[in-house]
């Protein structure tokens, strides 16, 4: 699988409603960090995550995280 496109070097730390969200995996999203079908033609999908309750929430946009769809720091250590 090919690197994803780093969207940004910090999260969106973001207000979201409870329920089912499309992830960007692919970092080609104009819509980031949610998905708008910017992956066509690409081995990346969407991940899709579920709030069971409405919260803010850093979400990853250097596409590195090792707990998608959080920030976990990665893009600290990106060169």
């Amino acid at each position: 699988m090919s690197d994803p496109k780093i969207a940004a070097r910090r999260p969106a730390v973001l207000e979201l409603a409870a329920g089912k969200h499309a992830y960007c995996t692919c970092g080609l999203s104009a819509k980031q960090p949610f998905c708008d079908g910017g992956h066509a033609g690409t081995e990346f999908r969407p991940m899709i995550f579920e709030m069971a309750e409405a919260g803010t929430k850093a979400i990853c946009q250097c596409k590195h995280t090792g707990n998608a769809p959080y920030c976990d720091g990665a893009h600290a250590k990106l060169a």
